[in-house]
Formats: structure tokens, C-alpha cells, sequence
């Protein structure tokens, strides 16, 4: 599925994030960017040693990656150009702010993308899994976030991707995509 708002082009797919084309791919990271499971191990796997050494510098500058906040490293090997790293709420049932971290960690990671002067910029599902985000409320955040901010800032984004990996997971954010362009303030 693909949706244009404004000049953006927003389309969802099922696939392997390292593999993306785009400018920027983005890493559902940890806080210590060190790699682990999940995306941020493939994403470290697949560009190899010089993202892990970049990490390892920024966290020697300014410490562990907050929730909600975004930094940008080379893509190492990998296609992309850029690996913008954020990290996601890890899900304490609502009680924790978790809605407005995980928005800001969109919102973080498309507004460094402008400021970089990226074109194109592609998204996994952030926080939905060793995080334990709910995946249908982490699917209606991220949609919601990337189509207001692509409607009220002034950005060189022109393509956004939603890469997902499993068949569940994709048909969650075609089901938010649908929802939030049907909806009246769409």
C-alpha cells in the first residue's frame, strides 16, 4: 500500500529493512547502540564494524541513547547511506509515557532525517518486540506521527517506508494507514 501526503510518498512493505535502498534505514536500537537481537543485530550484522565504531563514539560523547531521542551513523556496508538509531519505550501497560516516547521517537528520527538532508527513509516497527509494545496501538502512533509531521514540517523527505518483517506485523500498519488516511483530520 502507498499513500501520498503532501509530496511524500508513504507505502508499507514486508521485507528485510537491511536491504532498503532508501538514504536512511532506522534502528530500533537499546540504549547502549552496542547491537543485540532483533533489528538493531541485523542492522549491525549487516553494515558490520563501522556502525558498532561510530556508536561506540557517540555513546563515549554524550552517554546512552534516552528514550524518545535519535542519533545518525554511516550505513557501514549496507545500502543506505545512514543508520538513524533511536530507542523505544519498553511497554509498562500505559502507565509510563510510553505513547508520547514511542511519537517521539518517530518524530525524532524523521526531523534528524530533514536535517540531514535526507530524500527517503525507511521505519521497522519500533518497541513492538522485546519491547512488548502492543503491535495494533505501536502501528497507529507510527503511522499517525510520520503522516502529521509530513503534513506540518517543512522537510526534504520525500519517500517514507514502513518495513516489516512478518506477515502479522505488516497487516497492522496497512490496517493503521488505512485508519488514519480515512480519518476525518486526514
Amino acid at each position: 500500500m502507498e499513500v501520498t501526503v503532501n509530496r511524500a510518498r508513504v507505502s508499507i512493505v514486508q521485507g528485510d529493512i537491511t536491504k532498503q535502498t532508501t538514504d536512511a534505514i532506522v534502528n530500533a536500537a537499546n540504549p547502549s547502540l552496542m547491537g543485540g537481537c532483533g533489528v538493531e543485530g541485523a542492522i549491525h550484522r549487516a553494515g558490520g564494524p563501522t556502525i558498532l565504531e561510530e556508536c561506540k563514539k557517540i555513546v563515549a560523547r554524550q552517554g546512552r541513547l534516552p528514550t524518545g531521542k535519535a542519533v545518525i551513523t554511516t550505513g557501514g556496508k549496507l545500502q543506505a547511506r545512514y543508520v538513524i538509531h533511536t530507542v523505544g519505550p519498553v511497554w509498562h501497560a500505559g502507565s509510563s509515557n510510553e505513547a508520547e516516547l514511542l511519537r517521539s521517537a518517530y518524530y525524532e528520527c524523521l526531523k534528524l532525517a530533514g536535517e540531514n538532508k535526507l530524500a527517503s527513509i525507511s521505519f521497522p516497527s519500533i518497541s513492538t518486540g522485546a519491547y512488548g509494545y502492543p503491535l495494533d496501538e505501536a502501528a497507529r502512533i507510527a503511522v499517525s506521527t510520520i503522516v502529521s509531521f509530513l503534513k506540518t514540517q517543512v522537510t526534504t523527505i520525500e519517500e517514507v517506508v514502513f518495513v516489516l518483517f512478518d506477515s502479522r506485523t505488516h497487516q497492522s500498519y496497512l490496517s493503521a494507514l488505512q485508519e488514519v488516511m480515512d480519518s476525518p483530520q486526514a
